[in-house]
């Protein structure tokens, strides 16, 4: 794509998803304004339990704000033809006082289904995960906490994924699930993230600005205005590869990321050389 082909409707959704949260931002404080007031003259807890919820949401709500309108802004400097097309991703990074930070989603039994990242370190980080089924995102998926490691204790914690994660120059990670009411929809992971970050009110605001209004909002783009990226030629390698060898397609699946990781390639490259027919995979001992 290049500037002027959606981009400025882009840009214009941005500004008006941010516009439309900072005025839910200020209605939710108003709304907790009243509820202290109450507290007050009543003498009941529960309205300070709630305005401590709406409190909460506000900030969601300036924190989703704030994340549009780094998007608009970058897209707006793109449109006028000014450096590479920008990510979503890449504001949520900025967010977290880092470059890399990653958007992973995951269907009912915590596979991964999608991945939006804000550089390539992060995508390769991701890729990983995919790849080796082990990592911070998975173990946040599944266990429904924040996940957090550095330096050794990342090759501790993952034996296969720690090293090569270190590899890529990354010594910190975060991974944090993204719960909705009824499940969890996936991760945001954060590498190298700025010192302190890590369980402070703003980092608990921009995962809640994701879950409950980037992703599911009625008016939100879940595709995160084209970031995210579905694997979908991984998944068409996938179902070839079965056809060909007679096989699950879980499995051929499990054979492609498996190459890709022995011959340390990208999984893109990798499935798209297949559904060219560039490269055929068969299973070890096979003639």
């Amino acid at each position: 794509m290049t500037p002027g082909d959606g981009s400025v409707s882009q840009a214009m959704a941005a500004w008006r998803r941010a516009a439309s949260a900072r005025e839910r931002a200020v209605r939710a404080e108003e709304a907790a304004a009243r509820h202290e007031r109450w507290a007050a003259a009543t003498g009941r807890e529960l309205h300070l339990d709630i305005a401590a919820a709406l409190y909460s949401a506000a900030g969601c709500h300036r924190s989703s704000a704030r994340l549009q309108e780094s998007f608009a802004r970058r897209m707006t400097w793109w449109e006028q033809g000014h450096g590479a097309r920008p990510r979503f991703m890449s504001g949520v990074a900025e967010a977290c006082g880092t470059s890399s930070a990653a958007l992973t989603l995951v269907d009912g039994r915590q596979r991964q289904l999608a991945v939006a990242a804000s550089d390539r370190p992060a995508r390769a980080a991701q890729d990983l995960e995919f790849m080796l089924s082990e990592g911070p995102t998975k173990d946040a998926t599944r266990s429904r906490n924040l996940v957090f490691a550095s330096r050794e204790a990342i090759e501790a914690r993952w034996p296969c994924y720690g090293p090569a994660l270190t590899a890529l120059g990354i010594h910190e990670v975060a991974a944090v699930p993204l719960d909705s009411s009824d499940r969890c929809l996936g991760a945001l992971a954060v590498f190298d993230p700025r010192p302190g970050l890590v369980g402070t009110r703003t980092f608990t605001e921009i995962v809640g600005a994701l879950a409950r209004t980037v992703l599911l909002d009625p008016d939100a783009d879940p595709e995160l205005y084209g970031g995210i990226d579905h694997r979908d030629v991984v998944q068409q390698a996938a179902g070839m590869l079965s056809v060909h060898l007679g096989c699950h397609v879980e499995d051929a699946l499990a054979l492609i990321k498996a190459r890709a990781f022995s011959d340390a390639e990208s999984l893109e490259t990798l499935a798209g050389q297949i559904v060219a027919g560039d490269l055929k995979i068969t299973p070890r001992g096979s003639p």
